[in-house]
């Protein structure tokens, strides 16, 4: 069985032969093939050679597109400098004006960083399609709002201008589905939600301003017949009922969350991914520690489940311990 169809089995309840492994890498992926942030981040061929390699060393089912929270922000408008040691830096285009009529219209094909994005879909499609899962990415409406207007003044319109934040989301909703459907015409048959800020906000304000948003962005993308992965790093817990109504298929938790907890309120149906801690556990622990640490999240939460990390695989992760994490877990049947 291989990487694609252990992956789809499980979505569609259906057994396999050993869980599913889905670990982000981004920066550790550059370093492995002798590159840098930098590169990875600004072209696809890099971006998917990493990923690549990474699957094929340590046993994968996903191949990968994240990269950074900027690529739609480029589009509408941005300025992205490429740092070689670590993430882009991006200018925030409504940071000193709210004037949304000052963004671009940003269009999947056409916007550098989005485009390459795609680009990498396609190159997986190439190459790997029905070998292994391939993962698109977009920025949930929170998450893009916070980059367009910067973390503090996106958190203060929601305080003091719920409903400007609510039509900057809209926006930013309507772009990633166009930005969804590009991947999945491209070959993505999953796409990757991140809204980290949404774990900063309480849950009245998350319910009323931000859940019906990223609601109606996973309902497009899986009418357009593609799976929906949310990450939402750091604790989510005051958020589940909340995300439990989203409709998504597979949920990635931080370790700062219980995973029996998210699993008595999001119910049976939903994928559980992680939640081990990236740094204490993945990066600093022993092969053993690791090991030990996915059997026991795997008896917490049982069927569905695909093994990963709370978040990233940090740079300097020694290859022992991500082998660990990886190594063949056979499902419970």
């Amino acid at each position: 069985m291989n990487g694609y169809e252990r992956y789809k089995g499980v979505l569609e309840g259906r057994p396999v032969d050993y869980v599913p492994r889905i670990p982000i890498v981004m920066q550790y992926a550059a370093e492995a093939i002798g590159s840098d942030y930098a590169a990875f981040a600004s072209d696809y061929r890099v971006l998917a050679r990493a990923n690549v390699e990474c699957a094929r060393r340590f046993g994968f089912d996903q191949l990968s597109t994240i990269s950074d929270s900027y690529r739609e922000t480029q589009g509408f408008g941005s300025t992205v400098e490429y740092v070689k040691d670590g993430p882009p830096h991006s200018t925030h285009p409504l940071q000193h004006d709210r004037d949304l009529s000052r963004l671009l219209k940003p269009d999947p094909r056409q916007s550098e960083r989005m485009r390459d994005r795609v680009q990498a879909v396609e190159a997986y499609r190439a190459g790997f399609r029905g070998e292994y899962s391939i993962l698109g990415w977009i920025e949930g409406p929170a998450a893009e709002a916070a980059d367009l207007r910067d973390v503090t003044s996106f958190l203060l319109d929601l305080m003091d201008d719920p409903g400007y934040a609510a039509d900057l989301m809209d926006v930013c909703v309507e772009v990633g589905i166009a930005f969804a459907r590009a991947q999945v015409a491209a070959g993505a048959d999953t796409v990757g939600v991140g809204d980290a800020i949404a774990s900063q906000i309480d849950p009245r304000t998350y319910e009323t301003l931000i859940q019906p948003r990223e609601k109606r962005l996973i309902a497009a993308i899986r009418a357009m017949g593609a799976r929906v992965r949310l990450h939402i790093c750091g604790n989510i817990t005051h958020l589940l009922p909340g995300i439990a109504d989203l409709g998504v298929d597979i949920l990635d938790v931080d370790h700062l969350v219980s995973m029996a907890t998210v699993r008595k309120i999001v119910g049976a149906r939903v994928t559980l991914a992680g939640n081990m801690d990236p740094v204490a556990v993945v990066q600093r622990g022993t092969p053993a520690d690791i090991k030990a640490a996915v059997r026991r999240t795997y008896e917490d939460v049982g069927n569905p489940f695909m093994v990963n990390a709370g978040c990233e695989i940090p740079p300097g992760t020694p290859e022992a311990n991500i082998r660990a994490l990886c190594e063949p877990m056979p499902y419970r049947r």
